[in-house]
């Protein structure tokens, strides 16, 4: 054996390099693409309000949505360097990137993450809203539902990362929504649980209470299994001094990091798209409650199934019409109470979506005046036909009365749940440039906090792919996960199954931060929602 490599064995494992600060180039890049994201951002606006011919009357509601917007980008900045932190914690500590090589690395992935995303994430955080305030998001109370829970949700992240907890942004936004919900309720006199759809909530809770379990028991069973079938020592050993890995021990890690901040943007940034979405419809509905690039062809398509899937209802009304269908719709949605009333008011509510379309020729030709009414008719219907789905009173329904539902149903989420390149854009920036910084707190308890030992490679690994995975499979069926969890965990996982031993205290501190993050948003949220619409 060489001097050099028994020296390399002898050195004990080094503290990463955390405070190197960054370069004058870095910092140019670094405000340079923030100037041009905000810059993209503004003209997109310009140029889509624009291109609907409708004159503004007041510069109220674009000042409004000009704060909205950057809260919500804020929001993901600051998310963007409390989560991200989890996925380069691995490769600094195993010395297999530089701290700053890594938080660039990761930044530019989640970018590409978000681009990449499916949207369905968004939509599904959205139905969590009380239906009363998506009807009317453009109003004080829905700003102030906006603003609150936006608000909330900074505070509490900013709170959690300035004691370097790893705590959820998903976990603290849903906690936030739910406040929102259950204040909007109890302020109009109502049970508090009738504010949430809590059939979502509980599917997303469910989600969010699994998936650290899911990382601590497949990190650690990954870990166990690969002691079982690679017989590397050099992979379970603890790094020494700080040089890098071996490069196939490297290559994995890498891969693992880079895979987590990709999972990460395509799942988190989602949350960001659809709060904006949100934003955008209540401000500018003109420009995008509908998708107004859906080619003038479609029209007759979407006619025709409107029109058979009314005919459809109508043989379930029984010659029963509703006096205010509207009024109706939205009692079922927000409370899932069947009355006859049901059939014939989705019936009305799509025949009237018929003759609307049909008579302006395409969604881009609707009058200004009449897309916010028509997006919510549309919003309804399909929230409508979601429910009927577990509802036990749609078996009256044949096949073919189903088949149009379904098929309708996924011709109005066409039209409404869409979401412009430029919010992508937006949102990839600031979730990428979040990345960049206040990264090291979490870094530094995920890397030296949570286990007794230095964190191994093969540890390391199997942290990240698990959290890879997680994320990945949950973005394909459209839930929120925690990345802070999930990878948090793992790593508590993998110290376990390699009884590389726990620091009791800092696990006590991230179950506390876990436990209290839901009712502190929901409260925090309740709170500001009912101090903002005082405001407003």
């Amino acid at each position: 054996m060489s001097a050099v490599a028994a020296e390399a064995i002898a050195l004990p494992a080094v503290r990463p390099q955390l405070d190197r600060k960054p370069g004058s180039a870095t910092t140019f890049v670094f405000l340079a693409l923030l100037g041009a994201g905000l810059g993209y951002t503004a003209w997109s606006l310009v140029a889509d309000i624009g291109a609907t011919g409708v004159r503004a009357t007041t510069w109220v509601p674009f000042l409004l949505l000009g704060v909205a917007l950057l809260i919500a980008l804020g929001f993901e900045f600051v998310n963007g360097f409390h989560d991200t932190a989890n996925a380069v914690a691995t490769v600094i500590y195993t010395h297999s990137l530089p701290a700053n090589v890594a938080v660039i690395w990761s930044g530019l992935f989640n970018f590409l993450g978000v681009l990449f995303s499916s949207g369905a994430v968004a939509f599904g955080v959205i139905s969590l809203l009380p239906v009363e305030l998506i009807l009317q998001v453009g109003s004080g109370a829905g700003f102030a539902m906006v603003f609150a829970l936006l608000i909330a949700a900074i505070l509490w992240n900013l709170g959690t990362w300035y004691l370097g907890l790893p705590a959820s942004s998903s976990h603290t936004l849903i906690g936030s929504i739910i406040g929102v919900g259950v204040a909007n309720a109890l302020m109009h006199g109502r049970d508090g649980t009738s504010g949430v759809d809590w059939a979502q909530a509980s599917k997303i809770g469910w989600s969010l209470l699994v998936s650290p379990l899911v990382g601590f028991l497949c990190a650690a069973l990954l870990l166990l299994v690969l002691k079982t079938l690679v017989k590397n020592r050099e992979l379970y050993r603890e790094p020494r001094g700080d040089m890098p890995p071996p490069w196939w021990i490297r290559g994995l890690l890498v891969l693992t990091c880079t895979g987590v901040s990709f999972a990460h943007g395509s799942n988190d940034g989602q949350k960001g798209m659809g709060l904006i979405m949100l934003i955008l419809i209540g401000t500018v509905p003109m420009a995008y409650a509908l998708n107004r690039a859906m080619p003038a062809e479609q029209t007759t398509p979407f006619v025709a199934m409107a029109t058979a899937t009314q005919a459809s209802l109508n043989r379930y009304a029984m010659g029963e019409t509703s006096s205010d269908p509207r009024r109706t719709l939205s009692d079922y949605v927000r409370t899932r109470s069947w009355n006859e009333q049901v059939v014939p008011a989705l019936a009305a509510i799509t025949g009237d979506i018929a003759g609307q379309i049909e008579a302006s020729g395409s969604f881009a030709r609707l009058p200004a005046e009449a897309v916010a009414n028509v997006r919510n008719d549309m919003y309804l219907t399909s929230e409508a036909m979601r429910f009927f789905d577990g509802d036990t009173h749609s078996a009256i329904f044949d096949a073919n009365t189903k088949k149009n539902l379904a098929a309708f149903k996924k011709q109005i989420d066409d039209a409404t749940r869409f979401i412009p390149l430029w919010v992508k854009v937006a949102v990839a920036i600031a979730l990428g440039l979040g990345t960049m910084i206040g990264w090291k707190r979490i870094v530094v308890t995920i890397g030296e906090r949570i286990g007794k030992t230095h964190l191994t490679y093969a540890q390391g690994a199997s942290a990240e792919f698990v959290a890879m995975s997680t994320i990945a499979a949950a973005d394909m069926v459209g839930l929120p996960v925690s990345t802070t969890h999930v990878l948090s965990s793992g790593v508590a996982g993998a110290m376990a199954a390699n009884r590389s031993g726990l620091q009791l205290g800092t696990l006590r501190n991230l179950a506390m931060a876990w436990v209290l993050t839901l009712p502190a948003a929901i409260l925090l949220s309740g709170s500001l929602y009912w101090l903002f619409t005082r405001v407003f």
